[in-house]
């Protein structure tokens, strides 16, 4: 067994994935977690899905609601 592990799994197409299946923009997703007091720019939100920023546990739990997903494997589906 190996004790490698892999290590900056991107979860962006996931999340692109889901907010598309929402029919929300970037900016709308950017809207709505601002109103939830969590800053974050449109900029943010497509570095995530390019898999260029790190997403903070505070903005996943934010978008779980916000993508309407019932557990968090939608966001590590197929990884």
């Amino acid at each position: 067994m190996s004790n490698n592990i892999k290590q900056d799994i991107s979860i962006g197409d996931n999340l692109r994935r889901l907010r598309k299946a929402t029919n929300l923009s970037q900016e709308q997703v950017a809207a709505k977690l601002q109103l939830a007091d969590i800053s974050i720019s449109r900029e943010v939100i497509s570095q995530m899905e390019r898999g260029c920023y790190s997403v903070k546990v505070s903005v996943l739990l934010a978008l779980k609601e916000l993508y309407h997903v019932d557990s968090f494997d939608e966001f590590f589906r197929d990884l």
